[in-house]
């Protein structure tokens, strides 16, 4: 085989493994960036990435917009617990429920001791109406392994976080983003997610958290019992 022969040779070798790759490697891209693909690898409920600013000057004062990116004051503001006038106007969140039939779960154990329960235990037959304790907006209508059906409503500042679970049932026309007012019927008492069969209740706690926290981020438990059953 002459020079001319090798060297044709290795032009078309090399141009046929470059399509090779070309086809393969849009298929890969194809794939990875499908629907179904990045329903697979999306992390559930996550939340996006804040967006960075862009700041008018740098601290010099010789920025752009495009070449410096504001950094923002830390949030300061704590989350604080209801204030007695708040507590005053909270109603117990089941149907024919009175502060004697309550008993305080909020410091029990659960997960063998692993962790505080941290909510207040309401029990009550299965399909007795769970009641909106405090007006809000209903901020995430959620199915989770343990809760089974829970309900998460803001308060009207968007400082507090209702939190409902084991519901047997959602109220007819319950929609996530809907206004609720004190006393308006939420659902029914079940023993959904990891609840005994055997002794349906509403899970109920209460959640200091900031206006600008999502419903998932961490918040503060606030013991609910004290507020149904002041000294």
């Amino acid at each position: 085989m002459n020079i001319v022969d090798r060297i044709l040779t290795i032009v078309i070798t090399a141009t046929i493994t470059s399509a090779i790759w070309i086809v393969a490697g849009g298929s890969l891209i194809e794939n990875a960036t499908s629907t179904g693909q990045r329903e697979a690898t999306r992390p559930a409920e996550a939340a996006p990435s804040p967006s960075p600013s862009a700041s008018d000057a740098s601290s010099d004062g010789t920025g752009t917009d495009s070449e410096v990116l504001a950094v923002g004051a830390l949030d300061a503001q704590l989350a604080a617990a209801p204030s007695a006038a708040q507590s005053r106007q909270l109603l117990i969140p089941v149907q024919n429920i009175r502060p004697a039939d309550l008993t305080d779960t909020y410091s029990d154990s659960r997960g063998g001791g692993t962790r505080l329960h941290e909510a207040l235990d309401i029990m009550a037959p299965k399909g007795t109406s769970v009641l909106s304790s405090a007006p809000g907006t209903i901020e995430k209508l959620f199915r989770s392994k343990a809760g089974g059906n829970t309900i998460y409503v803001r308060s009207t500042d968007g400082e507090t976080i209702y939190y409902y679970a084991h519901l047997d049932a959602y109220a007819e026309g319950l929609r996530e983003g809907q206004r609720v007012r004190r006393g308006q019927r939420l659902g029914t008492v079940g023993s959904s997610g990891n609840a005994s069969a055997e002794a349906p209740h509403l899970h109920f706690a209460i959640l200091q958290t900031t206006a600008d926290a999502e419903w998932w981020e961490p918040a503060n438990a606030v013991n609910p019992y004290p507020l149904f059953n002041p000294d």
